[in-house]
């Protein structure tokens, strides 16, 4: 019992008591927050999490098909390489992200990148990419090629046999990361808060915005 109480115990006071309680308020008090604010922040933290998901996915798909068929000296390190965004922490991503579009000139006259949505996309992309290749990939690299050379044989075209015969196969894992990607995308907060700015804010970003900046928590609540 001592076990299972202590952990409960531990969770009730430092987790579930101070929820209840934020979510308590928020519900209780009026917040100071319009519908069509929360609408249009919910809208733009959607889209941009489908979009940025469709983006990883058409990036990663090639680089998980070249990792997981092809033998090629330092394939190893090119699949390490591509991991090294996703175990980092957002914000140093962001930051690496902004130092290489000022580097590039992308973020001088005429062109500044950074603070808009192209930046959280480019972000999303090579922070999410990872996944694509760890979980499409790692399925790519177990099918039986002799399907598709068997189609290939029977006159299908290379995009044919991949539509037919592959893809189906690689569906489930395909779902999965894109997913997973999605929830990422959808939750980021570094990412936003270092290369969105305010402008582009989402649900996450703006709930710390109202509870840290605006000590709103009643409208943090209600979002």
């Amino acid at each position: 019992m001592v076990t299972l109480g202590v952990p409960l115990a531990f969770l009730g006071v430092f987790f579930a008591w101070p929820v209840a309680g934020v979510l308590w308020r928020g519900l209780s008090e009026p917040a100071d927050l319009s519908a069509s604010t929360v609408v249009s922040v919910a809208w733009f933290t959607t889209w941009q999490a489908a979009l940025s998901t469709v983006l990883t996915m058409l990036v990663g798909l090639p680089a998980a098909y070249v990792l997981a068929r092809y033998r090629f000296p330092g394939r190893r390190l090119a699949r390490a390489l591509v991991l090294v965004p996703f175990v980092l922490p957002t914000v140093v991503v962001g930051a690496a992200l902004t130092a290489t579009f000022e580097r590039l000139g992308l973020d001088h006259d005429p062109v500044h990148l950074t603070r808009t949505v192209w930046a959280v996309l480019i972000a999303h992309v090579v922070f999410n990419v990872a996944v694509v290749i760890r979980l499409v990939g790692g399925r790519w690299s177990l099918l039986d090629h002799r399907a598709v050379d068997a189609a290939r044989v029977l006159g299908a075209s290379r995009a044919r046999a991949w539509w037919e015969v592959t893809r189906p196969q690689l569906a489930p894992a395909m779902w999965a990361a894109a997913s997973i990607v999605f929830l990422f995308c959808f939750t980021s907060f570094g990412v936003i808060l270092t290369l969105g700015g305010s402008r582009q804010a989402t649900l996450e970003t703006e709930v710390w915005r109202y509870a840290t900046q605006r000590t709103d928590l009643a409208a943090a609540a209600a979002i």
